[in-house]
């Protein structure tokens, strides 16, 4: 009798953290909203455990602060959205490197396939998946899982402002063109090729970013988004991946 018990409260947490990530990445809850246990309990119908251990694990991602008994949603962090464009330049081009030595042909064709399968992009969110869905499909065929790891985590911590990247048709037909040009060096065997367009993806999509955030930020801000970073830090992180 006692495992449908012990099953519930891990249930529920798992569909807590689901339902309040995908708040906080849609930027239905603004990034600098303070939130409350006792709030999300009432939002979400939720108890006070599940509560807890959601935005803990959502902490551990970097996508919420703890300070004292009070928990805010992390600001846009230019400084941050700067270094992940570091560390992606560096990781994804050597992933695509591994995916030329390692990657079996019927791996590739499957992820031809799935890029292929996701072309009809008609909206920003159908374009954020199709990117991040195609950047870890790129990860995992070298292999190599902690690599696949972080290009998720930097994914995630990115996926807030990502929606910069895809507002327009011609923004999503652009990024699937840059990415099926990627796969096609992989598939080629061009490792060399493949790491070149890769960090030329990263580089372009972080200065696009950085760009718009810096001519639009006072109107963001303005619509309640909390936006971090020293101007100086944007224009160093603008270009470099």
């Amino acid at each position: 009798m006692t495992e449908p018990t012990d099953a519930a409260p891990v249930s529920q947490t798992a569909q807590l953290y689901d339902n309040l990530r995908a708040a906080i990445l849609t930027l239905d809850i603004a990034p600098g909203e303070r939130i409350s246990e006792r709030g999300l309990e009432a939002r979400f119908h939720a108890s006070r455990t599940p509560v807890r251990a959601a935005l803990s694990r959502l902490e551990r991602e970097g996508l919420i602060l703890h300070e004292g008994r009070s928990w805010t949603v992390t600001p846009i962090d230019l400084g941050e959205i700067a270094s992940l464009a570091e560390l992606r330049g560096v990781l994804e081009p050597a992933a695509a490197r591994l995916a030329v030595a390692r990657a079996q042909p019927d791996a590739l064709d499957a992820v031809r396939a799935h890029l292929d399968a996701l072309r009809p992009t008609p909206d920003q969110q159908a374009g954020i998946r199709m990117g991040s869905t195609f950047h870890l499909d790129l990860a995992a065929l070298g292999g190599n899982r902690f690599i696949t790891d972080a290009v998720a985590d930097a994914l995630t911590r990115l996926e807030r402002t990502r929606w910069i990247e895809v507002r327009t048709p011609e923004a999503r037909d652009a990024a699937w063109q840059e990415h099926s040009d990627i796969l096609d060096a992989v598939q080629r065997g061009d490792a060399d090729r493949a790491a070149d367009l890769v960090a030329a993806h990263v580089a372009g999509t972080n200065d696009r970013l950085l760009g718009f955030i810096a001519q639009e930020g006072r109107r963001l801000r303005g619509a309640g988004m909390a936006i971090v970073g020293a101007p100086e830090r944007l224009d160093a992180g603008a270009g470099r991946a």
